[in-house]
């Protein structure tokens, strides 16, 4: 069960992929930025593209720790070290994002950052969800 609304002004274009505001209410959980590395803190892969789907393996489960899932997520501020390795890795961004994630779109930032604190690290996420009052 999901209590969000998507916002989308008269007039303006659906955007694709992401929402330009959520309203929501209930219960919220937010992450630290994670990253692409296991729960042993080893990056499992070197590319943008295979960090990112374990960036989104990491938010499930540290969601799921507050009984929240994939579809609870209302946004997402993504940290990219190198903004055409992002551009050229959507495809396969967008393959990871469908198989987790589904059909949530929630509102999302990329920003690309001249480095992050983990130098292996090519993404970093931040994600904020809330889950319906009962």
């Amino acid at each position: 069960m999901t209590a969000h609304q998507s916002l989308l002004p008269p007039g303006w274009p659906r955007p694709r992929g992401y929402s330009n505001g959520i309203a929501a209410s209930g219960r919220m959980i937010f992450t630290a930025g994670i990253i692409g590395w296991d729960e042993n803190e080893q990056f499992v892969a070197d590319d943008l593209a295979g960090q990112f789907r374990q960036v989104l393996i990491n938010t499930i489960a540290v969601l799921a720790e507050a009984g929240a899932a994939a579809e609870h997520i209302v946004r997402m501020t993504w940290y990219v070290t190198d903004r055409e390795e992002y551009l050229a890795s959507l495809p396969a961004i967008g393959a990871a994002y469908r198989e987790l994630i589904g059909r949530n779109f929630p509102a999302m930032a990329v920003v690309e950052v001249s480095a992050l604190v983990e130098a292996a690290a090519r993404i970093e996420i931040e994600t904020t969800a809330v889950i319906p009052a009962p």
